[in-house]
């Protein structure tokens, strides 16, 4: 786990933690480079440690990273450093969809749709760059405070495919389309399968397939039946339970083709709610039986065995004409939906089976026919070249001309194309592949959320149609978004640069601007706009600046630290903003080191950073006279010095009771308190009391005696 504080990549300085997952932990951090706030998601240790995942994450992080769209989390870098892996994101004030699920039970049905198709707007986006996002759940969709719906992980949960179903998945296995269940192969209809199932969470709460473990769960995905949403919430409208039972089929052709699709059938859902406009195939048809002619049936057999071959070889392209081809929507417009006929009869190993064994006897057949005819073709050409050879009659060749002509005549009036998709293209890409193809053209042009300016947002005829050359194409240019987010950077810029950034987005910035106190950014530059940065606004609006004010001014409640040490103290004070001075005093009453008094009292209000003072302890002010006879002059200065006191007047006295040289007496008895610095006087013995011859003589030599210290008593 990453510490505050910590740098990475010399760039990226770590604040906190904001969440974590299977796979990684995400941080909010700031990117002093362009003075921002983004999310970081770091790879857990055991990812980081194996190569391969490494090599396929750091590939599909980047592929991500060209990815932009207003629904889609920006990926603005992926680097590494000091073995930590790491990718930046645009930061997302807001909550997760699973939390959002948790926290309301369960969705509105209109705003079920808006979220799904928010989605899967931003799943178009992705897979129109052929780039499928393996694990759509609620885990991986954020919803900011203004209500914008993101799709986030993609390079991660790309990079994640290929790693084993365990029970740290738990959390993705519950959307898990069949397909990835089984190993198999996914594509963009993997996505949509996950997106169903989400739909479904939000609508009743729940999650169609619960288990004991991950295998148990996936297990239900291939074979389980899926309780139709209505039985559990009766409200939702008809058009969207079917909806979600399209997405979640099992078999991937009977689902929706693209989020195109998707996202048509649930603007139809708004406004059409209980019509029956979601055309679900089925692989039991319950139909009238229909007789065909040999003409049709051989018809039939060329068709299929094209589409057998296009499906063997494993061209993506030849299995999505396969699918549009086989379940066409004719057949089932009139008919009324059935919940008990999505049961899993239709998906069962043996129904697969029995499939793969008629279409490889199919393909055999088809080989056969095409050897069969190609020695036709050979046997007719060298008829002809034979005919030639014999000059055969020239009105046969007019005739055969003729008729050619009259052939070309009739195909070149019945000649069609199929349709591309033009959307994403330049108009004078658009129109060149239109001309290309023999079609006529009008371009008209609007506003597009989902096209930069330029564009194609919208064309006539959809992809794949079947239309007569000469036709006339209608195409819509996008000129650009009619609303457009308002930068999240441009906080720490000053009002010039501010109103250049916004200016150029097409926004017109207010001459008023309002002031908000900080603590972060300096007095004067932006700190935010109105509307808030990272909302969306429609162009040519006014935008307000919000400038700071410099930190706000805190009063704090200064408490009472009298009785506590000088560090404790000290410590409390500073916790809330105040500064703290100190002095020292004696004091009877509070012990050495503690607090005797402070400047400010308990209780009253004070700015923050206001000087307090306090006084500390360095014990009391009275001293106990310490027991000195028997000491030396010398010694009784040092005990009295270190107590505090002094040596007042040195008398000297003769003793039969006391040795020469000694203290003998003190002016204040011992084990009595004093205040320090007084004077205690004391008397020095002289021994026994000499003789008078004695006396005389030791007082001829009074002028020789010295004490220890050196000195005449006297003099001391």
């Amino acid at each position: 786990m990453l510490s505050a504080g910590m740098f990475l990549g010399n760039r990226y300085e770590i604040i906190n933690r904001i969440g974590s997952g299977g796979m990684s932990d995400v941080y909010r951090s700031k990117d002093h480079k362009l003075n921002r706030y983004v999310a970081i998601k770091v790879l857990k240790s055991e990812f980081s440690a194996d190569q391969n995942f490494l090599a396929k994450f750091r590939m599909e992080a980047q592929s991500a990273a060209c990815l932009s769209h207003p629904n889609i989390v920006n990926v603005y870098d992926v680097g590494e450093d000091r073995g930590i892996y790491y990718i930046v994101m645009e930061l997302i004030e807001g909550i997760t969809l699973k939390k959002y699920i948790e926290r309301k039970k369960k969705l509105e049905i209109r705003e079920s749709i808006e979220v799904a198709m928010q989605v899967a707007r931003g799943l178009e986006a992705a897979h129109k760059q052929h780039i499928v996002h393996r694990d759509i759940k609620p885990q991986n969709i954020m919803i900011s405070k203004e209500g914008k719906v993101k799709v986030t992980d993609f390079g991660i949960a790309r990079a994640s495919s290929s790693q084993t179903i365990s029970s740290n998945t738990m959390g993705s296995v519950h959307y898990i389309s069949p397909e990835q269940a089984r190993g198999g192969y996914c594509d963009e209809r993997s996505d949509i399968y996950s997106l169903g199932i989400t739909l479904y969470e939000m609508l009743t709460g729940r999650v169609p397939f619960e288990g004991e473990s991950t295998v148990s769960v996936a297990l239900l995905h291939i074979q389980g039946e899926m309780v139709p949403p209505r039985q559990y919430e009766p409200l939702i409208p008809v058009s969207l339970e079917k909806i979600i039972l399209k997405c979640t089929q099992k078999k991937p052709e009977l689902r929706y083709a693209s989020a195109t699709e998707l996202i048509e059938d649930l603007k139809k859902s708004l406004t059409m709610p209980n019509e029956n406009f979601v055309k679900i195939a089925s692989l039991n048809s319950d139909s009238p039986t229909m007789v065909f002619g040999a003409d049709e049936q051989e018809q039939i057999r060329q068709q299929r065995g094209e589409e057998d071959d296009a499906y063997y070889e494993g061209e993506e392209d030849g299995y999505r004409d396969y699918d549009d081809r086989a379940y066409d929507d004719r057949d089932y417009e009139d008919r009324d939906y059935d919940d008990r006929r999505y049961d899993d009869r239709d998906y069962d190993d043996d129904y697969d089976d029995e499939e793969d064994d008629s279409r490889r006897s199919k393909v055999e057949k088809v080989v056969t026919g095409v050897s069969i005819g190609v020695a036709i073709l050979i046997l007719l050409f060298v008829v002809v070249f034979v005919l030639k050879s014999c000059g055969a009659d020239s009105t046969a060749e007019t005739s055969t001309e003729a008729s050619t002509e009259e052939t070309t005549e009739e195909a070149s009036t019945a000649a069609t194309v199929e349709m591309e998709n033009l959307l994403g293209m330049t108009e004078e890409n658009a129109i060149a592949r239109l001309e290309a193809l023999g079609l006529t053209y009008k371009v008209e042009t609007g506003a597009s959320d989902d096209y930069d300016e330029g564009l194609v947002y919208e064309q006539e005829y959809r992809e794949g149609e079947t239309l007569e050359e000469g036709t006339r194409v209608t195409i819509k240019v996008s000129t650009g978004a009619s609303q457009v987010t308002i930068p999240t950077n441009l906080e720490g810029m000053s009002v010039s640069e501010a109103t250049s950034a916004l200016e150029a987005l097409g926004f017109t910035v207010s001459s008023r601007t309002t002031e908000e106190n900080s603590d972060d950014v300096e007095e004067g530059l932006v700190i935010d706009t109105d509307p808030s940065m990272g909302s969306s606004a429609d162009k040519g609006s006014t935008v307000s600046l919000i400038l700071s004010a410099g930190p706000a001014t805190v009063t704090v409640e200064v408490p009472d630290v009298t009785g506590l040490t000088k560090s404790k103290a000290v410590e409390k004070l500073e916790n809330l903003g105040l500064k703290v001075t100190s002095s020292e005093a004696a004091s009877d009453d509070v012990s050495e080191g503690l607090v005797i008094s402070q400047s400010v009292d308990e209780g009253t209000e004070v700015e923050e950073g206001t000087s307090v003072s306090i006084v500390v302890s360095t014990g009391s002010a009275k001293v106990t006279v310490p027991n000195l006879k028997y000491y030396t002059l010398s010694e009784a200065k040092s005990a009295l010095k270190e107590l505090g006191l002094e040596i007042g007047e040195v008398e000297e006295e003769y003793s039969d009771d006391s040795m020469k040289g000694v203290v003998i007496s003190q002016s204040v008895d011992s084990g009595k308190s004093v205040e320090k610095g007084t004077s205690i006087d004391i008397v020095i013995g002289l021994g026994a009391e000499p003789t008078t011859a004695a006396t005389t003589k030791a007082s001829e030599e009074t002028e020789e005696v010295t004490y220890e210290d050196g000195g005449d008593p006297d003099d001391q």
